[in-house]
């Protein structure tokens, strides 16, 4: 019998009756903020290693709340080690190419082929890693393997895929020289490191169009070997059932062995005076503002000190530069500053997207945030208390779900870091002090040897930034060079 809209209605009446507070439930006081609840502890799972047959190293966890399995083959190295600098790009045309087809299958049988099995492959390779992964169910895992393994050793490599990656890829280069930010990119390490020095160099359109088949293939051949690869499986598997699908379908094809990478870098080129550099992007509405100077490699013992002091600097929304240059003046959406960790002299860099009329106003701004990390603003308790607060309440998301399980084992091998990382990452960073924190910033942020990477409309910035008398300025192009 169907109600009638009396029924209907006493029935809804019923359920709010239901759901109404009791009489002596307080009204909510919405002028003070709820208290926090109690910090997600963390668990960091178990895995085990090993050896395949054909040299890569196995990393395997489980994970049997979901019938998933994440899989990663990470290449320690990446294209500061593998690529020349007159082909800068060639790594990420190689990856691009792997999708392309394979001696059995052409490229869009290779698509087809990865959406039947509800998934796809993700690969990509930076200046010191690389990595290709999936994430499948359990029963498609087999089979997105051996898609995989094919793509791994029989790339077809077209010739007129290639043709249409690099004109895309020239596109894309055009396009970026209209945006500061991507501009400053280039430049900025340019300044930084020399074009000699890998970490200063860049993706180019004269790189782009040097690049040949022949490259890609004996790039593919080098790069995409076992003898520096780390295959970390985690999911709703258990490392026998593992090792014997990845020696059956993986390890038996995919062989060649390769040197270890080297990351013996070249020296960086000698400090300079603070210098303000200057590019010129006509019609600008923002300014791109970079501030740095070569830091530490990722092994330095001050790893710990310098995250704290960065988090408290520019490392989170509530820091001393987002505070200050968003907050309190308006000058942008959000700055920040980080280190970038690396085997070698990773860069110091602060930075941010300025409105061009305050673009004098904020390196201002910039500047006397870090003159107070060095001790003319002296840290606090409060902020050293926040800054161990939110790097240790942050590590239980590195492990919320398969695939970032996956990622977290997997960078501790790519970055040599020990096994038991996690578990002593607390105790580490609860050991730095405010003293800490003051003699890091002097020690790594030298305010005697800046490079200012300034890119916006010249006409509008040049004359208030002279006038700060902050540096001199230095004019460059869009790809670093001197201007007249």
């Amino acid at each position: 019998m169907r109600a009638t809209p009396i029924l209907r209605t006493l029935a809804a009446a019923s359920v709010l009756a239901a759901l109404a507070l009791p009489a002596a439930a307080q009204p909510l006081d919405r002028t003070a903020a709820p208290p926090a609840g109690p910090p997600t502890a963390l668990r960091v799972p178990t895995w085990t290693t090993g050896t395949l047959s054909n040299g890569a190293q196995l990393v395997v966890s489980e994970r049997h709340g979901l019938p998933l399995v994440s899989f990663t083959i990470s290449f320690v190295g990446g294209t500061s080690q593998y690529e020349s600098a007159g082909k800068r790009g060639l790594g990420n045309f190689a990856v691009a190419m792997l999708n392309e087809g394979t001696a059995t299958k052409t490229g869009d049988q290779l698509s087809n082929a990865w959406q039947l099995l509800g998934t796809s492959v993700n690969g990509g390779i930076g200046g010191e890693r690389g990595s290709l992964s999936f994430t499948s169910t359990k029963r498609s895992f087999p089979a997105a393997l051996a898609l995989l393994t094919d793509m791994l050793v029989n790339p077809a490599l077209p010739a007129d895929a290639l043709e249409r990656i690099r004109a895309r890829t020239l596109v894309q280069l055009q396009q970026a020289k209209d945006q500061p930010r991507a501009i400053n990119a280039v430049v900025f390490p340019r300044v930084l490191y020399g074009d000699a020095h890998p970490y200063g160099q860049s993706t180019t359109e004269q790189t782009v169009r040097a690049i040949t088949r022949d490259d890609v293939a004996a790039f593919a051949r080098s790069y995409f070997t076992p003898g520096h690869a780390i295959v970390t499986v985690v999911g709703d598997v258990s490392p026998a059932e593992v090792r014997a699908t990845l020696e059956r379908t993986l390890a038996s094809a995919w062989k060649g062995a390769s040197a270890p990478p080297s990351f013996a870098y070249p020296a960086v080129p000698a400090p300079r005076a603070t210098t303000i550099y200057l590019v010129d992007k006509p019609g600008a509405a923002q300014t791109s503002v970079s501030i740095g100077i070569p830091g530490p490699a990722r092994n330095t013992p001050d790893y710990y000190a310098i995250q704290v002091m960065n988090t408290v600097l520019g490392g989170v929304f509530q820091s001393r530069l987002n505070a200050n240059i968003r907050e309190q003046h308006g000058y942008s959406y959000g700055v920040g500053s980080g280190f970038a960790f690396g085997r070698g002299p990773g860069a110091f860099r602060a930075a941010g997207e300025i409105v061009t009329a305050k673009t004098d106003s904020a390196l201002i701004e910039f500047m006397r945030e870090l003159k107070g990390s060095q001790g003319a603003r002296p840290w606090t308790q409060d902020e050293l208390n926040m800054a161990k607060a939110n790097l240790i309440q942050s590590l239980p998301e590195r492990f919320s779900s398969t695939a970032a399980v996956n990622a977290t084992i997997s960078s501790l091998y790519v970055d040599g870091l020990p096994a038991d990382y996690y578990q002593s990452f607390a105790r580490n960073v609860n050991a730095v002090t405010l003293a800490d924190l003051e003699r890091v910033a002097s020690k790594y942020i030298d305010l005697g040897h800046l490079a200012i990477v300034v890119v916006g409309d010249r006409s509008v910035i040049e004359a208030p930034l002279r006038a700060t008398n902050i540096a001199p300025i230095t004019v460059l192009d869009v790809n670093g060079m001197p201007v007249a």
